[in-house]
């Protein structure tokens, strides 16, 4: 069923905009000089699940590129982007998307950062990817945030801002109620990290597996390896396998005889595979079991710790409330089977904006 509110470029009003079934509202900017794909990135993945809905909001007066503007041929600029709500809807929602934009040292219109920064103050999550850091960095927002960009932008983002912690490296960095993300890629695993918090891994791996993706890259692996992984068949069968016995004790020595590697090469390959240590690649894969366990089934936390590898449960509830922010009870009440059947159940009445036209 097409959603009548979503549609078009006619002006929309607040109260019409909060749809009856409570689903939360995405708004990504369509400013100017953005880049189509960083718009049609999150407007397909959250588009994608139907406890969202979509609006690419922008001033419908505006055109989206500066026609003088002196930029490379081979920089996909969204020209033919057009939004289908104005900003006013901006005031609505409950994730403010903005997109990477084209010369962040050029000022974007007054419109739009007021969109962003009246969100912020109300409590709307905001999630900015690649250059649209500079957007919201220039509504203050982010002074004394840490924050990350595309790394052809982090030390221009530091000039520019000097109040901001700009984090080198990373694919997103998420501080209070901001996600800041690298690149066009790493949109999606902001996204899907977002998806995450609101609905669960389970939905989130749903999601990933609907855009063809693997489960989504946590926050602080590297945006790039200077190195190039061995030409070899690599590790994925030794990660395949701790997966398959994450309930027993997994080592550092173990992983490495199953590799039929020294430690200290098993080691150096890993980091270059993963971007990250073996032990906290570990530690994230029974994270995300255990989540899995208490979004999809009835199991006890004691036998959930000993499923996943935590041991007692004791040891299970502190890593995962220092981990997760919330306790295994709290968050199966959030996101257990329940909550996702709720979730699911308007499917059949998912509208999400129909993706923005464009024309390449």
């Amino acid at each position: 069923m097409t959603d009548k509110w979503a549609l078009g470029g006619t002006e929309t009003r607040g109260a019409r905009l909060r749809s009856r079934d409570d689903r939360k509202i995405v708004a990504i900017l369509a400013m100017p000089r953005v880049y189509s794909l960083d718009v049609s990135i999150p407007a397909h993945v959250f588009g994608q699940h139907p406890g969202y809905r979509v609006l690419v909001c922008g001033d419908q007066n505006l055109d989206a590129v500066d026609e003088s503007s002196d930029r490379p041929s081979d920089v996909d600029v969204a020209a033919d982007i057009r939004p289908t709500h104005s900003l006013s809807a901006v005031e609505y929602a409950d994730i403010v998307v903005v997109p990477g934009y084209e010369n962040p040292s050029l000022p974007i219109p007054d419109g739009y950062l007021k969109a962003v920064r009246l969100a912020g103050e109300r409590g709307a999550r905001t999630v900015a990817v690649c250059t649209g850091v500079f957007a919201v960095a220039a509504t203050g927002m982010l002074d004394g945030k840490t924050v990350t960009t595309h790394w052809q932008y982090t030390d221009q983002l530091r000039r520019t801002y000097p109040e901001v912690d700009v984090a080198e490296n990373r694919l997103f960095v998420e501080d209070g109620a901001v996600l800041t993300s690298a690149g066009a890629g790493s949109g999606i695993d902001a996204c899907l990290h977002v998806i995450q918090s609101d609905f669960g891994t389970t939905v989130a791996g749903g999601v990933a597996k609907d855009v063809v993706l693997s489960t989504a890259r946590s926050a602080d692996e590297p945006q790039y390896v200077d190195v190039l992984p061995p030409p070899r068949a690599g590790l994925r069968p030794t990660r395949e396998w701790v997966i398959e016995n994450i309930g027993s004790s997994i080592t550092v020595q173990r992983m490495a005889d199953h590799s039929r590697l020294s430690r200290r090469t098993f080691i150096r390959h890993f980091v270059r595979e993963t971007g990250m240590p073996p032990m906290h690649w570990v530690a994230r894969q029974r994270i995300l079991g255990a989540r899995r366990l208490l979004e999809s089934s009835d199991w006890s936390v004691e036998r959930i710790a000993g499923a996943t590898g935590f041991g007692t449960a004791a040891n299970f509830r502190n890593i995962f409330r220092r981990e997760v922010g919330t306790t295994p009870t709290a968050y199966r009440k959030s996101h257990g089977p329940s909550s996702a059947d709720n979730a699911s159940a308007d499917a059949s009445d998912n509208a999400s904006v129909p993706p923005p036209t464009v024309r390449l």
